[in-house]
């Protein structure tokens, strides 16, 4: 039985250029080129169209696809896809219209070129179209919003076209173990035998909680095996650094699962905290790496209370035109530990439990332990992946 097929495409389409020589011959043209030192959010972009989790698209979105997307989800000609990929720029740059431009990295010293723009257009956004793309992206203009407040700090020049990736900026050689395209993460369902795959993302590090929906989901859909799918990009200020996020997660999989039962990955995004949007993003690019099943739970991709609990679950419902999506979405519930049955349940799945059966720990709540120098509760996480967080907070205190 062949895999997943990539999201509305028989084959995954990545803009990185693969040929060594047509690269090499691509450093050397680009000199020649306008450079165009972009956002994170951009480069980030280019990364992920280069890693082709974003198939079927080429390159950033022009004004009408933008607002389309951000009003309909859906591009002018009818693609569905839940959010803007933009690449906006504070300068105007109309004399390059029809012609090449080096994107420069602004994530890396030097701003080496990450990718070469075929510019097709440049239409500046006013103030009320930006706010329009966020309200419909975020469901919210309040700048608090991180998600927000990144869009809006971008410039109001829009470039348009299809992009060439030279490069994926720091994250292969910072994540060497972690950052894979989809394309290798395909290669690896392939020869690991694996079918029935389910997918799990995460921005933070995974408690017992996390740890236990992973099973469950993989028990319910009978998977062949569990990915396990971290961001790696820039998240919001207090958010757990990736690198500590990927040793308390490589340590949790090695003590307390199945061995060849997991794999662990990363990919080069900065968080958007769009709720149902992101959601639904999330979904796309899990198909595009090969996925069967892909988990959303509680305010997945959620910050603050700009969202209900269960609105990312609830989108799929409501948004997503009949027989778009592939990958089947695993709805969780709350997840916590019952001190009736001494384990991780989701609470759904026990009716004759009251509040004060279950143990919960708000993420606020966990750093405030962590800072204090305090043991995290083995109800919440196992011991092993506490002690990795809690000499991360001791050393940044």
């Amino acid at each position: 039985m062949a895999l997943i097929k990539p999201y509305q495409s028989n084959q995954l389409q990545p803009r990185y250029v693969d040929d060594e020589g047509e690269r090499a011959r691509l450093q050397v043209e680009i000199r020649k080129y306008a450079a165009l030192t972009i956002s994170s959010a951009a480069a980030a972009n280019a990364v992920m169209l280069g890693a082709g989790y974003f198939t079927p698209l080429t390159g950033f979105m022009s004004k009408a696809d933008t607002l389309s997307v951000a009003e309909s989800l859906q591009t002018t000609e009818g693609l569905f896809w839940p959010v803007p990929i933009l690449n906006l720029v504070r300068e105007n740059s109309f004399e390059h219209i029809g012609r090449s431009v080096a994107l420069c990295d602004p994530n890396l010293e030097g701003h080496s070129a990450l990718a070469i723009q075929e510019v097709d257009q440049v239409e500046e956004l006013s103030d009320a179209e930006m706010g329009h793309i966020a309200f419909h992206t975020f469901g919210t203009v309040d700048p608090q919003h991180p998600g927000v407040a990144a869009l809006l700090a971008q410039g109001r020049y829009l470039l348009s076209g299809p992009i060439r990736v030279l490069n994926y900026s720091y994250f292969e050689q910072e994540f060497a173990d972690t950052f894979r395209t989809a394309g290798q993460i395909r290669s690896e369902i392939k020869q690991r035998g694996w079918q029935r795959v389910v997918a799990f993302q995460t921005r933070n590090p995974m408690h017992r909680a996390h740890e236990e929906l992973c099973k469950m989901a993989a028990d319910a859909v009978a998977a062949d095996g569990i990915l396990i799918h971290m961001l790696l990009g820039k998240l919001k200020s207090g958010d757990i650094p990736a690198k500590v996020r990927d040793a308390a997660i490589r340590k949790m999989v090695e003590v307390y699962f199945e061995p060849n039962t997991v794999m662990i990955a990363g990919y080069g995004f900065d968080m958007l905290y769009a709720g149902p949007r992101e959601a639904l993003l999330h979904a796309i690019f899990r198909q595009n790496a090969g996925c069967s099943h892909f988990i959303v739970g509680r305010d997945h991709a959620g910050v603050g209370d700009y969202y209900g609990a269960f609105d990312a679950q609830s989108i799929f419902d409501d948004a997503v035109p009949l027989d778009t999506l592939d990958i089947e979405v695993f709805r969780a519930d709350h997840t916590a530990y019952s001190k009736k049955l001494k384990r991780v349940v989701m609470m759904r799945d026990v009716e004759d439990h009251a509040a004060e059966d279950f143990i919960f720990l708000s993420g606020t709540r966990v750093r405030e332990i962590l800072a204090a120098g305090e043991s995290l509760p083995p109800e919440f996480a196992r011991p092993e992946v506490a002690a990795i967080l809690q000499r991360y907070f001791t050393e940044s205190n």
